[in-house]
């Protein structure tokens, strides 16, 4: 029997499928979708708002205490277009979809994958809870250390996930061999590089993981104090000090611990922050998260650094390098797609949408050269929408 003419919503679809199925780090986090940018005239510009919930305190004794409700969002900026181009003629397009999606949708869907999950795990500079494990391989004991961040920011127990790199699954899965046994779970994943559930996490090989290098301040470093009392919000003035920190370092302030979530009662530990802007030598001003807050609702830490509080670095010497395995729960990111518009005048096109990622495919002839060229286009953005529900694990892998 012969093969029957390939639609472009059937391409489109396996395309969607088979990119779905490679993303496992994209696939794991909240998936944002919007179709309102398809629509022509009056669009809504290139940001999404995500709410974020709402934080409250309670009140003692039997006086009303009523609190403002000030509803909070993040905005998600949803620009980066990314897509692969290819051609291929109306012959092969008679081609059975197997040996259609082995030639040409297969390739191009593992290229398009690793530059949208690269893109995203940007986000991981944004992860402020650090556990240090550097000087040693992944191990059961760092992925304990990774459960414990997380539950003590209250993430919820399920859809947590942990990416490893490669050497990171090879030090992981020795440590903890005996353990990834449960055949049925394993049976169930359908990501690419799954490997199991272990320690309450679904984890995952990604090759695409990033590392981290630190500026030039030392761990224990304190030439950076902080200058003037009661500071709060999302940068600390500081008196200057000789080295650098760079996005993604680690600091924690002498005297600003960290607080349960819901009753603000000190833990005890210093909360730790991430730098969220590369600083230069002497700087007297430093991008933090979070934004430290007081009280309130939205209260993080026991109390704003007093004068001349030390800054100190988390982990590492000066031009520290490690490799990192990412903890998170699906809510800690968010991940954006918009639906592109269908152009008149082409008959070979089609959008779909699939778990909130949406995918244009348009198919046009060019006279000249006598090709059909072939263009797969998605439209996205993302955002670390409550990084708290995350965790950094530094490791040497």
């Amino acid at each position: 029997m012969s093969n029957t003419i390939l639609t472009p919503s059937v391409i489109t679809k396996e395309a969607l499928a088979i990119l779905h199925q490679k993303l496992n780090f994209i696939g794991n986090i909240t998936t944002e979708y919007d179709d309102r940018y398809a629509k022509e005239g009056g669009k809504i510009g290139n940001d999404l708002k995500i709410r974020q919930p709402n934080e409250f305190t309670v009140r003692s004794g039997a006086a009303l205490s009523a609190q403002d409700v000030t509803e909070q969002a993040v905005t998600m900026t949803v620009d980066t277009q990314k897509g692969v181009d290819i051609n291929f003629s109306s012959e092969e397009l008679t081609l059975h979809i197997d040996e259609f999606k082995d030639r040409y949708i297969e390739p191009a869907m593992s290229v398009l994958a690793a530059t949208m999950e690269s893109d995203a795990l940007t986000m991981v500079k944004d992860v402020y809870n650090f556990h240090d494990g550097v000087g040693a391989g992944m191990s059961l004991s760092n992925a304990n250390y990774g459960r414990k961040l997380l539950a003590d920011s209250l993430a919820p127990t399920g859809m947590r996930s942990m990416l490893h790199n490669t050497q990171g699954v090879v030090d992981f899965v020795s440590d903890t061999k005996g353990n990834f046994n449960d055949q049925s779970a394993i049976a169930k994943q359908y990501r690419e590089g799954a490997l199991g559930r272990i320690a309450g996490f679904d984890h995952f090989e990604n090759t695409l993981v990033p590392g981290h290098t630190t500026g030039t301040a030392v761990e224990g470093d304190t030439s950076y104090n902080i200058n003037g009392a009661s500071q709060s919000g999302s940068a600390i003035t500081v008196d200057g000090g000789s080295t650098t920190f760079l996005k993604g370092d680690i600091i924690s302030i002498a005297g600003v611990f960290r607080v349960h979530p819901e009753t603000k009662v000190s833990t005890g530990v210093l909360q730790q922050f991430v730098i969220t802007a590369n600083s230069g030598t002497s700087a007297t001003s430093l991008a933090i998260s979070p934004a430290i807050s007081a009280a309130g609702g939205r209260q993080n830490v026991s109390a704003v650094p007093a004068d001349n509080a030390a800054v100190n670095k988390v982990g590492g010497g000066a031009n520290a390098t490690w490799q990192e395995t990412l903890a998170f729960q699906k809510g800690a990111f968010a991940f954006g797609s918009v639906d592109l518009i269908k152009p008149d005048g082409v008959h070979f096109c089609a959008r779909e949408v699939m778990d909130g990622l949406s995918m244009r495919i348009i198919r046009d002839y060019t006279i000249s050269d006598d090709k059909f060229p072939c263009r797969i286009d998605v439209m996205y953005g993302f955002k670390a929408i409550r990084p708290q529900l995350a965790a950094r694990i530094g490791i040497n892998s």
